[in-house]
């Protein structure tokens, strides 16, 4: 006879939820984005300005002279370079490793992207200005995310975790690329030739099969330092580097997922966390409803909650009565449709691309975060609320957070 479950584990089932599973890394990320928000609009409002962009006393970089470009510039390399570990292990040995399941990720993905991008550029209209953040409602945050997904337990079958993961990876990519070719100017040849010498010696460990970490480790940070002098975004870096590391070493150990492994925590806990905290805080003294449906984060939020869903949607249920490529196993198209609708939770990239596109032009960003918070939210809460009133899947795996 099963045992049935005690009232104190239902009743802080929700609570266990936030520490365990795909959940703990969303949910900090709510957490530091709401201690973000009440920083900015607090009596510490002037200390959490000067403590991000109040110039250093001293710098060992020019460049980075306060601690916000030291966050955005440096330690989000970290980031990319996990983004680019995870991204090599998948395409090679992961879930996108044949052509055949890259399909409908891929995709998804692009549908994911494009059409947030013609909605956001919709809303916008011809301001030249504000034209220059179409990419910012074309990311996903994983980690968000799947922190929600987390947080339903059983009622979300296997397939449709597995498929939101490779859709956000490839998401990842053309987040990447989208940096790469329209978030930079004026490329020094100098730098950019010396940079390319790091990533040819680079190969050529990779060729000899060399195991050992620190020379690739130091060669990242010689490479980080070139980019960032050549006028390309210095995150870049962190990319490049990741798909230099070996797969394989001699002694046929994967290096790439060890080392995915032994940084993924240090990204998720600490490095997006800081990123977020610095970032999201936004100063709502004198901000009304005329400014919060001005174009700029009308044009986001819409982008992130509409045009997410309904690209990913359409291009998965075109891929199936098509024939491209079927829809995930065991899903349902409302569960498929809130799966959809969480893909529209932009918090981290979409962050990072509006202070790009924006550079310099703090009211611009401002409201470019409002409308990534308040797309995010709605996407968050609508996504999880039609996955909510889906049937559990039991036969996927019993949830765990009631033993």
């Amino acid at each position: 006879m099963t045992e049935r479950p005690s009232a104190f584990r239902l009743v802080f089932a929700p609570v266990r939820a936030l520490f365990v599973s795909d959940a703990s890394a969303g949910i900090l990320l709510i957490l530091v984005a709401a201690a973000a928000m009440l920083a900015a609009n607090s009596p510490l409002a002037t200390e959490y300005e000067q403590l991000f962009y109040g110039e250093l006393p001293w710098t060992p970089i020019p460049k980075l002279y306060d601690l916000h470009l030291w966050i955005n510039d440096g330690l989000m390399a970290i980031f990319f370079f996990v983004v680019g570990l995870e991204v090599k292990r998948e395409w090679i040995e992961g879930q996108l490793s044949t052509a055949q399941s890259r399909r409908l990720p891929i995709l998804a993905a692009v549908a994911g992207m494009a059409i947030p991008a013609l909605v956001y550029v919709g809303v916008v209209g011809g301001d030249a200005e504000l034209l220059r953040g179409w990419a910012i409602p074309a990311a996903t945050d994983i980690a968000f995310a799947m922190g929600v997904l987390g947080l339903l337990g059983n009622r979300c079958p296997a397939s449709l975790r597995l498929f939101l993961l490779t859709v956000a990876i490839v998401d990842d990519i053309g987040a990447v690329m989208v940096i790469a070719l329209f978030y930079t100017a004026n490329i020094k040849l100098g730098w950019l030739a010396a940079a390319g010498g790091v990533v040819v010696l680079m190969m050529v460990l990779n060729r000899m099969r060399v195991a050992s970490y620190w020379p690739f480790v130091l060669l990242a940070l010689v490479l980080w330092y070139f980019v960032l002098n050549t006028g390309i975004h210095a995150t870049i870096a962190g990319v490049v580097a990741a798909l230099c590391i070996p797969m394989v070493g001699p002694d046929d150990q994967t290096m790439v997922e060890r080392m995915e492994h032994g940084l993924a925590p240090w990204s998720a806990y600490l490095v997006v966390p800081v990123f977020g905290f610095a970032n999201a805080g936004v100063p709502l003294a004198g901000m009304g409803l005329e400014q919060l449906l001005a174009p700029l984060p009308l044009g986001i939020a819409a982008g992130l909650f509409l045009g997410k869903q309904v690209g990913i949607f359409a291009a998965i249920y075109a891929a199936d009565k098509l024939g491209f490529a079927p829809r995930p196993d065991q899903a349902s198209w409302p569960e498929i449709w809130g799966i959809s609708i969480l893909c529209g939770i932009g918090f981290t990239m979409s962050l990072f691309i509006s202070g790009l596109a924006f550079s310099g032009q703090q009211l611009l960003i401002n409201e470019a975060k409002i409308g990534i918070l308040l797309g995010s939210l709605i996407s968050a809460v609508t996504g999880y609320a039609i996955l909510r009133m889906s049937a559990p899947h039991p036969e996927d795996a019993k949830s765990p957070y009631i033993d």
